[in-house]
């Protein structure tokens, strides 16, 4: 699975069967335990197949819904990337919720009888540290933010949408669908993962967790027979 070749293909829309056939190569290898590899589980409620690690860049295949057992709801996790992102959805119809967030202006005195209170934040906004563990922690920082959920943006299978590093979003399925993307991300430098917590939330960690290698297997077998069947339609 070559980043370069893949990226090409998925901004140019030059070869729409190569996202598809890549990751059908490389879900038929898992399945058969040809490459050894555990799906993590991720707090936002997907299973992630990480395949390509190189330097800034990776590749990895996003599991959602069907048989995956539940983690926090994707909905609810609004957050930003470090890493500008290209993701193809293989099956299923996968939404991006863009959310605009300001930073409040301080208190404006009133101008008149009917003047209310200007809107206040939201959100705190918390920086997300990984370790190679697999453990997040999530430190609130001093910034406070009012933050506004954008139009819903539906990707389907086939389709191709990108999201820019620093971008506040949710991701969610369809009342739990199975769906599942491809997903290319180039980290930046200089920047952090951000999360929306709540104003007065503390600091806590979460845990990656890998599944076992049978769960896994069985998992990527689902999905791949879905990559197939959406070949044929």
């Amino acid at each position: 699975m070559d980043y370069d070749e893949l990226e090409h293909a998925l901004r140019s829309g030059s070869a729409a069967r190569a996202p598809r056939a890549a990751a059908a190569d490389v879900l038929g290898e898992i399945a058969s335990g040809k490459r050894e590899l555990r799906a993590v589980r991720h707090p936002l409620g997907f299973l992630c197949l990480p395949v390509v690690r190189d330097g800034e860049r990776g590749v990895c295949v996003h599991l959602f819904g069907g048989e995956i057992p539940a983690g926090e709801p994707a909905a609810a996790g609004v957050h930003a990337h470090s890493w500008e992102l290209v993701s193809h959805v293989l099956y299923g119809h996968v939404s991006n919720v863009p959310v605009r967030v300001t930073d409040p202006a301080a208190p404006a005195p009133a101008s008149g009888p009917d003047a209310g209170p200007s809107p206040g934040p939201t959100h705190r906004v918390f920086e997300v540290h990984s370790a190679p563990d697999g453990t997040d922690e999530l430190r609130p920082t001093g910034r406070l933010v009012r933050s506004e959920p954008g139009p819903e943006q539906t990707s389907t299978g086939g389709e191709t949408y990108t999201l820019a590093a620093g971008e506040f979003h949710s991701t969610v399925v369809r009342n739990g669908e199975p769906a599942a993307t491809l997903v290319l991300g180039r980290t930046l430098p200089d920047r952090s993962d951000l999360f929306l917590g709540p104003l007065h939330g503390p600091g806590h960690r979460t845990v990656r967790r890998l599944c076992g290698e049978e769960d896994t297997r069985r998992t990527v077998r689902a999905a791949l027979r879905r990559v197939h069947a959406g070949h044929r339609e």
